[in-house]
């Protein structure tokens, strides 16, 4: 039988891994409520009570909340003038 050469070991220098650090998340910004934001919160309040009328407060009650969002975004509108 022949005899294989032999393989000599080659000298890899393996470094390692720098890890970047975690950043940390930037804390939100504390969030102004605008003069509108406060009739929307009101009109949603009033709907889930069952209080909320379409139109003037002889109007039918609103069931839908479609329809409640879009009564407190009018109102919000008015607000804003």
């Amino acid at each position: 039988m022949k005899k294989l050469p032999k393989i000599k070991a080659l000298k890899v220098s393996i470094k390692p891994l720098k890890l970047k650090k975690k950043e940390k998340p930037a804390k939100p910004k504390p969030v102004k409520i605008a003069k509108g934001m406060g009739k929307i919160k009101k009109v949603m309040g009033e709907f889930s009570q069952h209080k909320l009328h379409s139109g003037s407060k002889k109007g039918p009650l609103v069931i839908n909340p479609k329809q409640a969002l879009a009564i407190g975004y009018s109102e919000k509108r008015r607000a804003k003038k």
